[in-house]
């Protein structure tokens, strides 16, 4: 079975799914963004411990 490669999101772009998943909540904003909504309720937690961050650096 072939890895599928781990996908890689802006710091922009995490806040602004945040935000959009408090508007409308997780379930429909993931599946607008499509995201898995394990996700974003990883990015929602992070955003309100203000630990959400892009990508690590690429070396």
């Amino acid at each position: 079975m072939k890895k599928i490669p781990k996908q890689e999101y802006t710091a922009e772009f995490k806040e602004q799914a945040v935000k959009h998943a408090q508007a409308v909540g997780i379930v429909v904003a993931a599946k607008e963004l499509g995201l898995v909504e394990q996700t974003l309720r990883n990015w929602v937690k992070a955003a309100g411990a203000r630990k959400l961050m892009g990508p690590a650096p690429s070396r």
